[in-house]
Formats: C-alpha cells, sequence, structure tokens
C-alpha cells in the first residue's frame, strides 16, 4: 500500500485541448478516494495518467516514494478496473481471476492459493468453474474485481467499474465494493459521474470542472460546505435549488428579496457587502417543506415561499414537490453545465426566459400537495447556500481544511 501524489498535474493534447489543469491532489495510505465530476471534466484522464495509460503533459505523480512519471504501466504495482468487465469467456472463472499471475508465470500452487483467496472475498468460490455467460452481471463485475485483488498491488483503480449494471445492483455492488476495500486496505482511486456512488462510497470526495478540482474533503463536508456554486449544485440529489435573489437592508434588518417574495437572514459582514445587489440563493430540498404541516410552536410569521405545485413524486419516506415560484433562475456557466450534464439546459432556458424557477422541496409523507395547487413551503434559513454569482464563490462556507487524506487515513 502507499500514498498517491499528484502534484500540478497536467495533461493538454496535441491539438492544445486541455484536459487536467495544475491538479494538486494527495490519497492517503488505504484512503478510498472518489474523482467525480460531468462527463469531459478530466477524472478519467486523471486516473489514466496515474495508470501509465496516458502521458503527463507536466507536474509529478508518486506512488509512494517513487516518481511514475515515465515509469511503464506494468512497473507501477497499480491495478485497474474498468467499466467493462472484459472477462475471457472461455476461461473459467478461476481462469480468469488468475490469468495475470499465469502471465507472470508465478508456480500453480500460488496462482491456486491467490485465487481461491480472491474468491472468498469475492463470495464466488461457489462459481470458480463457471464461465462468465453463466453469471450475472454482479457477479462478472466481482470477477472483474478479483483479478484485480490477486495481484496485491499497492493502489487500486476504479473507472466506473459500476455503470453498466441495473440501478439494484449498482446499490449493491456499492456496498461491496465498500467492504472489500475495508477489509484489504489498499488505497483505491475510484472514478465516476454518479454523485450519489461518490457520496455512499469515498472516505473523500475530489469534485473536478473542466480539467480543474474544485473541492476535495469528507462527502458530508462538501455537502455541508460547498466552496462554490459549481460544488453546491453538482453534490446533492435531489439538487440544491438556486435562485436569483437581490440583498435588501430593511427597517427589520437584510432580507433575501426572491421575485415578489423575501427571505429574513443573519445580516453576516459578507451579506452586508452585497446590499443591493443580486446573489445566488442556494436552497436544499430537505431545508423546504409543507407550510401546512408546521408544528404549533412554529410562528406564523416564519420565513415561507409561495409557489404553484406542477408535479408530486411519493417516494413513500417522503414526497418530492416541485413548484414554481416567481423567482429568476440562476444562469451562469456553471449551472449552464450543470442543467447540460443533467439533460435539463432547455428547462434551464425555458423557466429563464419565464422568470419562474422550478424547485424541489423534500416533503413529509402527510403533505396534501397536489398538482395544480398553490403551496406555501417552510424554508430554514438558518441552512441556506449564498454565492456570488460573478465568481461562484460561497458566502457562507465552512474555512475546515479537508484538503488532507483524513486522520485515520495518514500514513502511520
Amino acid at each position: 500500500m502507499a500514498e498517491v501524489v499528484f502534484d500540478g498535474v497536467g495533461k493538454r493534447y496535441p491539438d492544445g485541448t486541455r484536459a487536467v489543469r495544475d491538479l494538486d491532489l494527495v490519497v492517503g495510505d488505504g484512503e478510498l478516494l472518489v474523482l467525480v465530476g460531468p462527463s469531459g471534466c478530466g477524472k478519467t484522464t486523471a486516473l489514466r495518467m496515474l495508470a501509465g495509460l496516458e502521458d503527463i503533459t507536466e507536474g509529478e505523480i508518486r506512488i509512494g516514494e517513487m516518481v511514475v512519471n515515465d515509469l511503464p504501466s506494468r512497473d507501477r504495482d497499480v491495478a485497474m478496473v474498468f467499466q467493462s468487465y472484459a472477462l475471457y469467456p472461455h476461461l473459467t472463472v478461476a481462469d480468469n481471476i488468475g490469468f495475470g499471475l499465469k502471465l507472470r508465470k508465478l508456480p500453480k500452487d500460488e496462482i491456486k492459493a491467490r485465487t481461491e483467496e480472491a474468491a472468498r472475498i469475492l463470495g464466488l468460490t461457489d462459481h470458480l468453474d463457471r464461465k462468465p455467460r453463466n453469471l450475472s452481471g454482479g457477479q462478472r463485475q466481482r470477477v472483474a474485481m478479483g483479478r484485480a485483488i490477486v495481484r496485491r498491488p499497492q493502489v487500486f483503480l476504479m473507472d466506473e467499474p459500476l455503470s453498466n449494471l441495473d440501478a439494484k445492483l449498482r446499490v449493491q455492488m456499492r456496498s461491496e465494493i465498500a467492504r472489500i476495500q475495508q477489509d484489504l486496505g489498499v488505497t483505491t482511486v475510484y472514478v465516476t459521474h454518479d454523485q450519489t456512488e461518490a457520496m455512499t462510497l469515498g472516505d473523500r470526495v475530489a469534485v473536478m470542472k473542466r480539467g480543474e478540482l474544485q473541492q476535495v474533503g469528507p462527502p458530508q463536508h462538501l455537502y455541508d460546505n460547498p466552496d462554490n456554486l459549481f460544488v453546491a449544485g453538482f453534490i446533492g440529489s435531489p439538487a440544491m435549488n438556486l435562485l436569483e435573489a437581490s440583498v435588501v437592508s430593511t427597517d427589520r434588518g437584510i432580507v433575501l428579496r426572491l421575485g415578489s417574495q423575501q427571505l429574513d437572514v443573519l445580516p453576516t459582514a459578507a451579506l452586508k457587502a452585497f446590499v443591493d445587489q443580486k446573489i445566488v440563493a442556494g436552497i436544499r430540498p430537505e431545508d423546504l417543506d409543507d407550510a401546512s404541516l408546521a408544528t404549533a410552536s412554529a410562528t406564523t410569521s416564519g420565513p415561507r415561499l409561495v409557489g404553484d405545485v406542477v408535479l408530486t413524486e411519493a417516494l413513500g419516506s417522503d414526497v418530492f414537490v416541485h413548484a414554481t415560484i416567481d423567482a429568476a433562475p440562476v444562469v451562469t456557466d456553471d449551472t449552464k453545465e450543470l442543467a447540460a450534464d443533467a439533460g435539463a439546459l432547455d428547462l434551464l432556458e425555458r423557466d429563464a426566459s419565464s422568470a419562474l424557477s422550478t424547485i424541489v422541496a423534500r416533503c413529509d409523507p402527510r403533505t396534501g400537495a397536489k398538482a395544480g395547487e398553490r403551496i406555501e413551503l417552510t424554508v430554514d434559513v438558518a441552512r441556506l447556500h449564498l454565492f456570488d454569482p460573478q465568481t461562484g464563490r460561497s458566502l457562507t462556507q465552512s474555512n475546515a481544511d479537508t484538503n488532507r487524506p483524513t486522520e485515520r487515513n495518514q500514513p502511520t
């Protein structure tokens, strides 16, 4: 096992395209770090540079104490699991798992022992004599992982290994990968486009955009304290509601005007600097709820937003209420990229042309909200996220330093 370090790493293709720019990142010994971001953000390129499958244009990559910039892939002591299983159909599970060891001409007894140990870890002991065509998708993926485990590498590299599985299998395999990685304690860099996967798997998550690292930290920290508008909009499902707001100073103090409505907020120094200017107000769906369900202790004058329900999604434990309010949506390069990645750019443009925003509230299942009706939503203003629309930087984020591996993952 070993620490992995990206030190000012960049990748420029011959046509001038910048895939990765000035990447500084430390993956602790035994840590599972997830690289996440939209398609084309550079996460897979970063992984391939670490694997030795892409040349490095500038900077330095280290595995342990060794600089590996010019080291062939086969000599880096890493094992990679790809999107496709890439199993040999004519070989058994045992032969697929042990194939790499056979190429290295290890003794047959050692190959057999390592293969059986990998199969035990992965729950494949009863399937060693089967061919890939007789396995489920999840079992095939475990065989692909077995080929990596059996090598006993210093670092595991995983490039969207669950993307070919159905939703139920992805959930099952997420927990399997987390368990296996913890049991083995091998440093792991995991690339995914799925931010839910990133949040549930990673000791830390690194968010990338257009080749640049945006923020890295424990999943919950990124969720609660996004550094910028892009991270805020990317991390979370359903996504954070992002609304254009004006900062106004009144006799009552600082308020945020969202269309014809307003919210009282705490007058922080950052907000005072934006009086009479526009900012971006971010509200997580779980920080909105149906006001008709407010407890008797809740004041009737508390922060509320009123909208028109367009859709409800009942999930049993929650109801997602989609409603339009008369506040303009945020249209910046960041929100356009987020909308395009979600396949909703046309919806953003539609809302922008009407100066209405469609927001999502995660409501108590007792809500009686129905499409076509008005709804009043309580707002937990203590959990608002505020951003500078020009720079995208957070006006409310914590200053905690999360760029280094967590303490339990630090080398000993």
